[in-house]
């Protein structure tokens, strides 16, 4: 990894960045150049302590690996997607396979650099996340129609088969997660630990009277769902054509 001796920052802002990187030589050597930047950089290690932290406190950049010890830098991201669309993502990682790459832009990723890489290079790619997200890209409201339902997830309100009513986050986080991964079986254990952390982690009753909530929400019969789906021994699927 080269340094970058030359490069100079457009920035005249003070940008909080939180790095997120086990290897200890790679983590100093990224935050100092950063710093020179003039970002301020938050950095950890632990992706249990960066699901904690970017929980806690706002960011206008998260650069982090993917392979990290207890909770990847995946599993942040999608964590992260599930209540913050615009912050930009970039992972640094020894990964570089085809469907490792599409694996990170599907979860939300805006970019993917792997290592060794050029340090220069990165302090270019962070600079462009950081002043496109800076121009405030209008990416519309998120929202998501099936069913004749509707749901606004910046805003947590909705339209369902009763009438308009305004989710609860946890209510939202679940729900954006189920419709994110639509057709996919998500195990009860993903969900735990994507939508209620890896700190705390509630029963599987809890998630089922999510559901059934869900089904008294959006589905024309309850009794018999074709959208919200129990997946016996394993999770739950969001079923749509």
């Amino acid at each position: 990894m080269k340094t970058a001796n030359n490069y100079k920052s457009t920035l005249n802002n003070m940008y909080r960045i939180l790095l997120v990187e086990d290897e200890e030589s790679i983590r100093e050597a990224v935050k100092l150049n950063l710093e020179l930047e003039h970002y301020e950089v938050v950095a950890t290690g632990s992706g249990r302590e960066a699901m904690a932290i970017v929980q806690e406190q706002r960011f206008d950049l998260l650069l982090l690996d993917v392979m990290l010890p207890e909770v990847s830098g995946f599993e942040i991201c999608e964590q992260v997607r599930l209540t913050d669309r615009e912050v930009p993502i970039l992972f640094l990682t020894a990964k570089d396979g085809a469907m490792d790459r599409v694996q990170g832009l599907k979860l939300g990723a805006d970019d993917y650099l792997t290592k060794p890489f050029v340090l220069e290079e990165l302090l270019l790619r962070v600079n462009n996340l950081v002043r496109r997200a800076q121009k405030g890209h209008d990416h519309g409201p998120d929202v998501a129609e099936f069913g004749g339902n509707r749901v606004n997830f910046v805003t947590f309100e909705a339209q369902g088969q009763q009438g308009a009513f305004t989710l609860t986050k946890k209510e939202a986080m679940l729900l954006k997660l189920l419709i994110d991964r639509k057709n996919e079986v998500i195990s009860r254990q993903h969900i735990l630990s994507t939508v209620w952390g890896y700190d705390v982690f509630p029963s599987t009753r809890t998630i089922d009277n999510f559901i059934l909530a869900f089904r008294k929400y959006f589905e024309e019969d309850p009794a018999n769902p074709k959208f919200f789906l129990s997946i016996r021994g394993i999770g739950y699927k969001f079923a749509m054509e």
